[in-house]
């Protein structure tokens, strides 16, 4: 088992000065995996003073102690940091995210004890003086788990939950990353502990969320969340579906269901288009109505955008991941008739942007297969190959036979907002409408929406 060139640079920098140095945590959970490494974590029996003394260049600024080590490349450019920590060990957490005091432990395995999971709780440090090897400590048979697929819990689980919420869900997200089954004693632990996930900061609870649904099986992690009550914490909105019967539509299950077959069948990479999948139907709880023994959930995209917008807005997404969320979830219940007009495609295009089709395509693909249904059909496919056919010919703004000028010469108004706000008007109409784009017509327009925007 070799460990990368920088990584053994550092250790054996630490080790000249007289100081034990190990690669620690994730990193050597993903080495001993065969997986690719992105950042390294180490952890020393040396101060943050001492530390710097050794790294001169390096930089500490936080009250963990951990230190950041700049790694250059040949030009002497900083390509990445990594981080050493010294020895940790930590009281109570009273407020099941920060330790109450932190203190310097004596030895690796006592910080390997403060650690959330066995497999987590494995470190590798290089012999730089006699033989040139690895050695790995690994108190918790972190290795055996691994071996085994399984998740477990260092040492108390309800202790290791208690101290740090975020751990409840990491569990679940490594867990579903991995592809590992979660022991029973740490599953319980779980369950038992999930509401102090309310504790934890809308953004690290965002972080977690966004990992779960960047991989491979991100329905079977969303599932484990349910399963464990963390979900009616973190998407409360969500849950709402369980039991929202669909019966007298083409689906078969429930809306909750529904939702996670929908987004277990969505192909696109993206976590955001991911997660617009899995709450497209959020508004249908809400919308719910039962007419002569069947379901009907009228404008339930519209509630659900909204809805699904509160949610972004929560979770501190930014603010493009908001909007494109809340377009995704509003306009998914598109037409694909093939007696659609050339105009209606535009429209739809307009609406959800000649950047996003894809995405929508994608989401109603999944929709479809979530639903029980082929993912496509010759409707369906028509209307793609339309797509491609009307957006060839789709004009912009600066395709209008007037501009900016003549709307001020014709109003006489100065430069400002107006201007633009009269140019999109009048582009929205030349969209439904290309033959209308003459100049003639276009300057009469702009008097008459002289008022309108007034």
């Amino acid at each position: 088992m070799e460990l990368p060139g920088k990584t053994t640079e550092i250790i054996e920098k630490m080790q000249k000065a007289g100081f034990e140095c190990f690669a620690v945590g994730g990193p050597v959970r993903d080495l001993l995996l065969g997986r690719t490494v992105h950042d390294w974590d180490f952890t020393t029996n040396a101060t943050p003073e001492q530390i710097q003394k050794v790294f001169p260049e390096s930089f500490y600024d936080n009250n963990f102690g951990t230190v950041g080590i700049k790694i250059k490349n040949d030009q002497g450019e900083t390509q990445d940091i990594f981080e050493i920590t010294p020895y940790r060990k930590e009281g109570k957490y009273s407020d099941a995210r920060h330790p109450d005091q932190i203190e310097w432990a004596k030895t690796i395995e006592e910080d390997l004890g403060r650690r959330d999971l066995t497999i987590n709780a494995i470190a590798i440090t290089y012999k730089a003086y006699g033989l040139y090897e690895t050695s790995v400590v690994d108190p918790f048979n972190g290795r055996n788990d691994l071996e085994n697929k399984i998740i477990r819990a260092v040492g108390s689980a309800n202790d290791r939950f208690q101290e740090d919420a975020l751990r409840l869900m990491r569990a679940i997200r490594i867990a579903t990353q991995l592809g590992f089954t979660i022991e029973e004693k740490t599953w319980e632990a779980i369950r038992n502990n999930a509401s102090l996930i309310t504790t934890v900061s809308s953004e690290r609870v965002r972080d977690e969320l966004i990992k779960i649904l960047s991989s491979d099986y991100p329905a079977h992690g969303i599932k484990l969340l349910d399963n464990a009550g963390l979900l009616q914490h973190i998407l409360p909105e969500l849950t709402a579906g369980h039991g929202v019967s669909q019966k007298g539509t083409h689906h078969k299950d429930d809306v909750f269901d529904h939702s996670l077959k929908t987004l277990a069948s969505c192909q696109n990479p993206g976590w955001v288009v991911r997660f617009a999948t899995l709450i497209h139907d959020i508004g249908k709880p809400p919308a719910f109505r039962e007419r002569n023994g069947k379901a009907t959930f009228y404008n339930h995209e519209v509630i659900g955008a909204n809805i699904a917008r509160d949610i972004a807005r929560r979770l501190h997404f930014s603010r493009e991941d908001r909007e494109k969320i809340y377009m995704l979830v509003r306009w998914h219940m598109f037409s694909v008739s093939e007696f659609l007009s050339d105009s209606a495609v535009r429209r739809f295009i307009r609406r959800v942007g000649p950047e996003n089709t894809t995405d929508m395509l994608d989401l109603r693909t999944a929709d479809r297969l979530g639903s029980g249904v082929k993912s496509t059909s010759w409707r369906h496919e028509d209307f793609k190959q339309r797509i491609i056919e009307v957006q060839k010919h789709i004009p912009s703004v600066k395709d209008l036979k007037v501009n900016g000028r003549d709307v001020m010469e014709v109003l006489g108004i100065s430069p400002g907002p107006k201007v633009g706000e009269i140019l999109e008007k009048l582009f929205e109409e030349i969209m439904e409408e290309p033959h209308k784009n003459e100049r003639e017509h276009l300057l009469s327009e702009i008097k008459r929406l002289e008022s309108v925007f007034s």
